[in-house]
Formats: C-alpha cells, structure tokens, sequence
C-alpha cells in the first residue's frame, strides 16, 4: 500500500501532459436531483377487521425519500479539479391502527469531497475513448440525523491511486489505497482500506440511457479494534433513466448494499427497488 502512495505522488510530479487535447473548463452540473413519496391514509381500519381487503385493514404509512448529487470540476490542460456534493435521504413513517408510531431511515448519508487528478494520457479507440490519470480526493462524509442507537457518523476519508475517467461510456473506473479518520466513536479511529469503483453509462435509444456504478472497500486495519467495525463493503446501483420532457426524467432503479461485520457471522443487506422522478441540468458546460 505504500508503495502505491509513492507511486502516485511521483506520477503527479514527473507526468507529461499527453492528454492536453481533451475538454478545458469548468464542468458544472447537477447531475441528479430524484424525489420520491408515496401516502397511504386508512381510516377506520379497526372496524374492518377481519375483512380480506387490505385497503380497509392496512396501516396508515408515509414514504419519502430525495437524492441529491452535483459537481463543480474545473478541467486544464495537465490535470482535473473535482469536487462533489452527494446528498441522499428516506424514511418511513408507519401509523398503525393500536401503538406508537415507527419511523425507519432507508437512506442517510451526506458526503462532500474535492480532489486532485492528473491528465496523464488520452485513449481514443476502446470503450468510446477516456482519460487516465494518478488522482488523490479528500472527503467528509456524516448523516442528516442521529440514528437512535448509535452516534453521528463522522468520518474524514483520504483517497489515492489511479483512474479511466471521462470517457463516452466509462465514466471512472479506480483502484485507490484508503485512509480513514473515523470521529463516530470516541475515541478517534484511524483506518486502512483499499478501493476500487465504476461508473458506467450507455445510450439505449434517443431520450433512453442505462446508467450503472458500483464500490467495493476492504478494510485492512484499525487503530481502535470495536464491534462496529467493518471488514468489507459493497454497494451497487443500476437505472434507466427516461427522458419525459427535456431535462425531467423517469427512472427505475435499484440499489444494493452489502457489508461484513469484521466481529458478526452473517452479513447485513439493503435492497431498494423503485421508480424515481429526477431532474438534471448543466450550469456550464466543459469544451
């Protein structure tokens, strides 16, 4: 892993700029902007138990749930100056006929970053075309509320290593050593990973495009040993987003995220299935 490190920091020191000919200039863009809600309102449920309908006998419930995910990247000649503001959160509330009320999170993140990655060569001819270049990010990731049992999450996460980016269907492929300041828990812990993620995006028909991403972390080491530690991590998504009017779209999806406990037998899973409404749009465009 050091050795990484110390190839990386030399690529950004003695690369050539091969890659001089690709787009210059301020890349900013929300990218994604998806709301979703669904309301179900039963009333008078308890008179009609033990009738067979569940529109009559059910729960009143509401689910909600917004992503948000944009980026302001500036691109010159000899390098690429990235930095994203990824946002996402759901929750559902159920009001059963008798008890309390529950409230489930399906969703929580906030996630901020800026990195630095170097323009080194420029392929034409595989996959569409795409750039490759050493890169290092700096991220900040929490949540928008505080889980019930368990702490804020706070982590400061440091990435380096290489990456295809910004090509006509591969939008980043990476392979990255990972440092980890983790302040959820007191005291501080320090972590060790490895990274590697995709971004895919292919045109089905005019208006029609399938987009697909993925991420995998290993955690290698610890400075604090807890029993919410993970030993792995890997979530996945995939849409297809449909273009109704120009930049307002209907989209099916799902997103799947696994991890392994490194103290835990089974491993946990989340599956979201659904359709989103999103909306994009490009504030200024690279050339």
């Amino acid at each position: 892993m050091k050795k990484l490190l110390i190839l990386a920091a030399a690529l950004f020191v003695t690369a050539p700029a091969f890659a001089q000919d690709g787009k210059q200039g301020w890349q900013v863009e929300l990218k994604k902007l998806a709301f979703d809600l669904t309301n179900t309102e039963v009333k008078h449920a308890q008179d009609y138990d033990g009738f067979s309908d569940a529109r009559l006998t059910s729960d009143s419930q509401t689910s909600v749930r917004g992503a948000w995910d944009s980026i302001a990247d500036y691109h010159a000649r000899h390098f690429v100056w990235t930095n994203q503001l990824l946002m996402d959160y759901g929750r559902t509330k159920i009001r059963p006929i008798e008890g309390e009320k529950l409230v489930n999170e399906n969703a929580d993140r906030i996630l901020a970053q800026t990195g630095y990655t170097q323009r080194l060569w420029k392929v034409d001819d595989f996959l569409g075309g795409f750039e490759i270049g050493p890169f290092v990010d700096l991220g900040y990731q929490t949540e928008f509320t505080k889980p019930k049992h368990a702490p804020r999450t706070r982590i400061w996460r440091g990435t380096a290593g290489m990456k295809l980016f910004d090509g006509k269907y591969l939008k980043k492929f990476y392979v990255a050593a990972v440092g980890e300041h983790d302040m959820t828990y007191d005291p501080d812990s320090d972590k060790l990973a490895w990274e590697t993620g995709l971004e895919l995006e292919l045109p089905v028909r005019e208006g029609v495009k399938f987009k697909t991403g993925a991420l995998f972390r290993d955690y290698l080491h610890s400075s604090h040993k807890r029993s919410t530690d993970l030993d792995w991590e890997l979530a996945a998504d995939a849409r297809l987003d449909v273009e109704v009017y120009k930049n307002l779209f209907v989209a099916p999806f799902i997103s799947y995220y696994t991890a392994q406990g490194k103290y835990v037998g089974p491993r946990g899973e989340n599956v979201y299935v659904g359709v989103s409404v999103s909306f994009n749009h490009i504030f200024h465009e690279a050339k």
